[in-house]
C-alpha cells in the first residue's frame, strides 16, 4: 500500500479508479482499453507532478515513511555486513549504524543514519537523530577504515543530531566536530550519499567526503524548514517559504557545487520503487569508489579540503 502525500491526491484518485477496474476485470465487458488509457494517464500525471515539485514538496518526499533507509540499503546494495557497535566511551547509539561490508567485490566500512520503519523501530533508532556516542562510534569506524585501508561509504538521512539535554551534557557539539574532522583526515577514499534528509551538523559530520552524492528528491540544509521559519518568523507555518529560500534541493545544491552528483530516482520517488532506487545508488557508489581508488592519502585529503573551501566562493 502506497502512502500518498497531499500533492499526490490527483494521482491517488486515478490509481484508485485503476484498482477498481482491475478488480472488476474478467466480466462480460472488455475494459482493457480503458485500463490502458487510465494507466498511461496516471503515469504521465505522476511524471509531470514529480518534475515540478517545489522545495517543500521535495522535503515531504525526502521524509516519506516508505522511503528506503540504511538497513534497506545494507540488505540490497551491500553484502556480508558485520555491524560494529559502541563508542568505547559511553555506550551504543542505534541512530547511527555502521560496520564492515562488501560493495560488489570491494570491502568497505559503511556508516549511516537509521530512522526506523514503524513506531517501535523509530523510537529505538531515535528517528535517526544521532547522539554523541553515535558520532564517536563513527569516528572509531573511520579510524578502523584508515588503519586497514578500507574505503568509507556513508548514507546520510537525519533531520539533525539529537538536541536533548543529555546529549549536550555528553558533548554533542564536540562529537560532531570531531566526526567532521575524522572525515576530512581520512587517508582512504570516502563517498557520502544524502538518501533522505540531510539536516544540520548531524549530516555534515558523516558527509565531509571528497565526493558527495544526493538522491534526486533528497534535501540537504543547515536547518529544517520548520525550525528556520520558527527562528525568522516565529512560526513554523512559513516552512514552505523557508524551504524555497534555503535552496535545499539536490538540483539547487548541484548548481551551487555543494554536492557532486545527483542520483536519479524512479518515477514518483524512491518510495514507489525502493529496489530500483537502491540499485541506482549502489551503482553510483561503485563508480565513485572506482574513480577514487589508487589516489594517495595526501591527494584525497586535499580534494576534501578544496571542495569545501570552494563552496560559496564562485
Amino acid at each position: 500500500m502506497i502512502s500518498y502525500l497531499e500533492f499526490e491526491k490527483p494521482v491517488a484518485a486515478l490509481e484508485a479508479r485503476i484498482a477498481e477496474l482491475r478488480a472488476a476485470a474478467g466480466g462480460e465487458v472488455d475494459i482493457s482499453s480503458e485500463l490502458r488509457r487510465l494507466e498511461a494517464k496516471s503515469a504521465d500525471l505522476l511524471k509531470a507532478t514529480y518534475a515540478a515539485l517545489t522545495p517543500w514538496q521535495k522535503t515531504q518526499v525526502a521524509r516519506h515513511p516508505m522511503r528506503p533507509h540504511f538497513r534497506d540499503y545494507i540488505g540490497a546494495v551491500f553484502s556480508d555486513f558485520v555491524p560494529l557497535g559502541g563508542d568505547r566511551v559511553y555506550g551504543e547509539d542505534a541512530a547511527i549504524v555502521g560496520g564492515l561490508a562488501r560493495l560488489g567485490e570491494r570491502r568497505v566500512v559503511v556508516i549511516g543514519h537509521e530512522k526506523g520503519h514503524d513506531t517501535a523501530s523509530r523510537i529505538r533508532h531515535n528517528f535517526g537523530m544521532g547522539k554523541p556516542e553515535g558520532y564517536r562510534k563513527a569516528i572509531r569506524l573511520m579510524e578502523l577504515a584508515g588503519r586497514f585501508k578500507l574505503p568509507v561509504v556513508t548514507l546520510v538521512d537525519t533531520s539533525g543530531a539529537f538536541p536533548g539535554i543529555e546529549a549536550e551534557e555528553r558533548g554533542q557539539a564536540e562529537a560532531i566536530a570531531r566526526s567532521t574532522e575524522a572525515c576530512l583526515k581520512l587517508p582512504v577514499p570516502m563517498v557520502a550519499a544524502i538518501v533522505g534528509e540531510g539536516g544540520s551538523g548531524g549530516a555534515v559530520a558523516l558527509a565531509s567526503a571528497e565526493r558527495v552524492l544526493m538522491l534526486e528528491h533528497a534535501v540537504y540544509s543547515v536547518i529544517s524548514p520548520e525550525a528556520g521559519a520558527s527562528i525568522l518568523w516565529r512560526t513554523s507555518d512559513k516552512a514552505q517559504e523557508m524551504a524555497e529560500a534555503m535552496k535545499t534541493t539536490a538540483q539547487d545544491l548541484f548548481a551551487l557545487k555543494v554536492i557532486d552528483r545527483i542520483v536519479k530516482e524512479p518515477a514518483g520517488g524512491a518510495h514507489r520503487d525502493p529496489a530500483a532506487a537502491m540499485q541506482s545508488l549502489g551503482a553510483a557508489l561503485a563508480e565513485e569508489l572506482d574513480a577514487l581508488s589508487g589516489l594517495s592519502a595526501e591527494k584525497l585529503r586535499r580534494m576534501r579540503e578544496e571542495r569545501f573551501l570552494r563552496i560559496g566562493s564562485e
